[in-house]
């Protein structure tokens, strides 16, 4: 990504903010930094908050100390090897080694036994510095059959948050969402207020601002445990437009204005069900692999198909 060519083009068209979209190009506190040293307006967070909550061990470290429950796992990154095999069998097996600088389902891998943490440890560091170019990882206890609950913030620039509710991310493939509902299902109003009001808690404790997403797991006992913010929009986010008429982009350009939130939590009133899904293309011949263009064999076939087909009429 060339950052010099896009502040640029700001300049040459007069733009006084960019709207990063929610690629990997929101999340790049690089980028965030260098449109504030160029006096344009980075719709988002801040750099120092994009840069913080992005290293997922720091910012569970920050929510424990706040006393936001957070997934047992270490205490920051995994300083080794030796560190690595003294957390597991304090937390106990199966565990998940997670890179710090994660996101988009890479670099987790679950351990099930002190046998193959060693080859998941260094599988896991090299996962990390190839998508990440930052090879620290952390470690966490694998919660078997979790619900995953990730709850929508606006944060304005003087200090006032409100939650739009919850989303349920739960039905994944790969470690990536493919089904998003909101609200979801499993969850009563009681614990749904207490999700919410903490991962308001959390953007507060992490000094934000902008559009966000508090990222939780829930148990089977309906205990739930910070995981991680998301510092941008998210592709799911129109699902909570639907259930709250409220535009979170608008929201957000809004915000970045140097506006005062217009909403007050007791105003924000969700209705109805709304579910969106996504797809992915695969290539069941090799192993699954992405496949996002058309696979040339379906192709032919299709246009023999109907080449045979528009002949007997």
């Amino acid at each position: 990504m060339n950052f010099k060519n896009i502040i640029e083009a700001a300049n040459i068209t007069g733009s006084d903010s960019i709207h990063p979209g929610f690629g990997f190009l929101s999340e790049n506190s690089k980028f965030a930094k260098i449109c504030e040293e160029s006096n344009i307006k980075f719709i988002g967070p801040s750099y120092k908050v994009i840069e913080m909550m992005g290293n997922k061990s720091n910012s569970k470290e920050m929510m424990k100390k706040a006393g936001i429950p957070v997934i047992p796992g270490s205490d920051g990154k995994l300083k080794n090897l030796e560190d690595a095999i003294k957390t597991a069998k304090h937390i106990g097996y199966p565990v998940l080694l997670k890179a710090s600088s994660g996101g988009g389902g890479k670099g987790i891998r679950i351990v099930e036994s002190e046998e193959t943490l060693e080859e998941n440890y260094n599988l896991v560091k090299q996962e990390a510095k190839a998508a990440f170019f930052d090879d620290e990882i952390y470690m966490e206890k694998f919660i078997k059959n979790p619900r995953h609950i990730e709850v929508q913030i606006l944060a304005d620039e003087h200090g006032n948050v409100v939650y739009l509710g919850e989303r349920d991310c739960t039905v994944q493939r790969k470690n990536q969402k493919i089904i998003e509902e909101t609200p979801s299902i499993v969850i009563d109003d009681k614990l749904r207020t207490k999700i919410c009001e903490t991962a308001v808690k959390a953007a507060k404790v992490a000094g934000y601002t902008n559009a966000g997403t508090v990222e939780f797991l829930l148990d089977s006992d309906k205990n739930f445990y910070f995981m991680e913010m998301n510092t941008r929009i998210q592709v799911e986010h129109p699902i909570t437009e639907e259930n709250t008429r409220i535009d979170l982009i608008k929201e957000q350009i809004k915000i970045a204005a140097g506006e005062v939130l217009g909403y007050k939590q007791s105003r924000i009133i969700p209705e109805g069900h709304s579910i969106e899904c996504r797809i992915n293309a695969e290539n069941p011949e090799k192993n699954f692999r992405p496949s996002p263009r058309k696979n040339n064999r379906t192709l032919s076939s299709r246009r023999k198909w109907n080449k045979n087909r528009y002949s007997n009429l």
